[in-house]
């Protein structure tokens, strides 16, 4: 009785476990293929054009002057103050933005040469 038992369970087993060496997986290969992507450089913007400024140093002996000079040359007198301080900040400002302007261009040549086609001739290529 326990021959029979034993050999029923094993039955099932040995069926579903013969069908699974019959039949064998496929195997899978992996191949690593590297492709360049070409994205199309455009034309960077126009270089800034700056317009002129004058910027006049007036102190309380030239001021009566200044006064009548400006106002032969220009009309009428607007006053736009800052302190020695702040104009140092001022100019601080501007060396900061610059140099973040740099750093960004600096980003952009990265990509356009990490993105350029190998056979575009160097003097195709926009700097």
């Amino acid at each position: 009785m326990n021959f029979g038992k034993i050999l029923l369970l094993l039955l099932p087993l040995t069926l579903t476990a013969g069908c699974s060496s019959l039949n064998r997986e496929p195997e899978i290969v992996t191949v690593t293929n590297t492709v360049k992507t070409t994205v199309p450089i455009v034309n960077r913007p126009q270089p800034v054009q700056l317009n002129d400024i004058k910027i006049y140093v007036v102190t309380q002996e030239n001021l009566e002057e200044f006064i009548e000079e400006f106002q032969a040359k220009n009309g009428k007198t607007a006053w736009v103050s800052l302190s020695v301080k702040d104009y140092e900040n001022l100019s601080l400002n501007f060396a900061e933005l610059k140099r973040y302007i740099e750093q960004q261009k600096e980003i952009i040549v990265y990509y356009e040469e990490a993105v350029k086609p190998d056979d575009v001739p160097e003097q195709q290529q926009y700097r």
